[in-house]
């Protein structure tokens, strides 16, 4: 581990940082949050509702805000992946998956999740469905994209799905219809799968509509189309590529992202600041359920480099930080997408220290906000082009970060001294954070 620079931050200060007269476009709670994402089916060896519950103080003393539960619908056997399917290939949108345990189950865990203080939001599929969904026969053959000979169709090898027809707007509605089911039930938004792969005239409508009926709700992109970043749109979006950036800095034998420096992170920076709203906040994360099971633990794809990335996903404008299931415990193994495969021993070790000051410094510091709270950018000329400095300050309240992207140590950097850097040199992959 690192050493960090830690200055006190007075309570009063931060209170009167935090009632400054910023026009909020988002929820009021969402500005310093940290989302956690539940693979419900290993997170524990039951793999149930259950399960997640039992570890809801664990992710309260973590310092998570909102939970991302992967999809908790019921899965098609048609067409099936592996013995137990993929969660993205759903055969009723308001049924849970008996894997994971009852409706009742799930709305326990609900209200658990609550009286402790979070945030819990699902993941939305909305692209496909599963061969036997519902909607199948229920609903007229083009509810359903399809071939010359009238057969349902997929994309890419999601052979295990069937893409839904958004030419049709009827879908649209039914869409509104299941999602509000939930929202009734009282989930606190979604993350959209696959947003994307549909028209953004669907989620043009869909948003609003959703927005007015339930004003408080998040919502969540798995995309970075400019669209989706409008103020009346999805509260985030992706940093897809930021991310694949990272992984082409890093030094892990698993990276396929090619080779980038320092130099092409802070260009991506520069556009995506003059590209977006103030506004926008952007999912930052080493990893995901896509990352880890398909190309690789943050290990394999950013090596040394993990550490420092994950603190700039934390510290940069914009960013809203993701932690996946077992990160915090530096889980060193790919999941199994399609089959069980579960977490066994989350004893606390000094991964979880690590994640645990970074929650705690974005809660402790307004200048870190996402979105338009946030405080903008400055960087800091270093003489080092492998080191990024930049600092962070809203309403007295401020954040410089120190970090050096490169295998090899820092020149000496002017202004930076401490106990851990007496001479003003970061070690490989190394990073300072001075809170003031």
């Amino acid at each position: 581990m690192k050493k960090i620079i830690l200055t006190a931050i007075a309570a009063a200060a931060l209170s009167a940082c935090c009632s400054a007269p910023v026009k909020n476009v988002h929820p009021e709670w969402t500005y310093n949050s940290v989302v956690y994402e539940v693979n419900v089916r290993q997170f524990s060896p039951e793999g149930t509702f259950k399960g997640v519950e039992a570890q809801l103080p664990r992710l309260k003393d973590l310092g998570v805000d909102i939970l991302w539960l992967m999809p908790i619908n019921e899965i098609g056997v048609e067409g099936r992946k592996g013995t137990l399917g993929s969660y993205y290939a759903i055969s009723d949108y308001k049924a849970v998956n008996p894997e994971f345990g009852t409706m009742q189950d799930f709305e326990d865990l609900l209200a658990a999740a609550h009286a402790q203080g979070f945030k819990l939001i699902l993941d939305w599929v909305a692209n496909q469905t599963a061969p036997d969904n519902v909607w199948m026969t229920e609903k007229p053959a083009d509810f359903y994209e399809r071939d010359s000979l009238g057969n349902a169709i997929w994309e890419y090898d999601w052979t295990d799905t069937r893409s839904l027809n958004y030419a049709n707007k009827e879908v649209w509605y039914a869409q509104e219809d299941a999602m509000r089911f939930w929202l009734d039930k009282g989930v606190d938004g979604f993350r959209c799968d696959a947003a994307g792969e549909m028209p953004s005239e669907t989620w043009q409508y869909l948003v609003p509509a959703l927005r007015k009926a339930y004003p408080e709700i998040y919502l969540l992109a798995e995309a970075e189309k400019p669209e989706f970043m409008a103020d009346t749109m999805f509260d985030a979006t992706y940093a897809w590529e930021m991310h694949h950036i990272e992984n082409a800095i890093g030094n892990g034998p698993a990276n396929k992202d090619g080779v980038k420096t320092a130099k092409e992170l802070r260009e991506y920076l520069a556009k995506d600041a003059e590209n977006s709203p103030a506004s926008a906040f952007r999912l930052a994360f080493t990893s995901n359920h896509d990352e880890n099971s398909w190309n690789g633990t943050e290990f394999e794809r950013l090596g040394d480099a993990w550490q420092v990335m994950e603190v700039l996903n934390f510290t940069l404008p914009k960013t809203q930080p993701l932690i996946y299931t077992g990160q915090e415990i530096g889980l060193d193994r790919r999941l199994e997408f399609f089959e069980k495969d579960p977490v066994t021993d989350w004893s606390a070790n000094e991964y979880t220290d690590f994640y645990k000051y970074l929650t705690a410094l974005r809660h402790d510091n307004p200048a870190l906000a996402a979105g338009e709270r946030g405080g903008k950018m400055k960087w800091i000329e270093t003489g080092d082009p492998d080191v990024l400095a930049f600092s962070r300050r809203v309403c007295g309240n401020k954040v410089t970060v120190f970090a050096n992207l490169s295998a090899e140590p820092s020149a000496p950097i002017r202004g930076l001294r401490s106990e851990s850097t007496p001479d003003g040199i970061l070690p490989a992959w190394g990073w300072e954070i001075i809170q003031k």
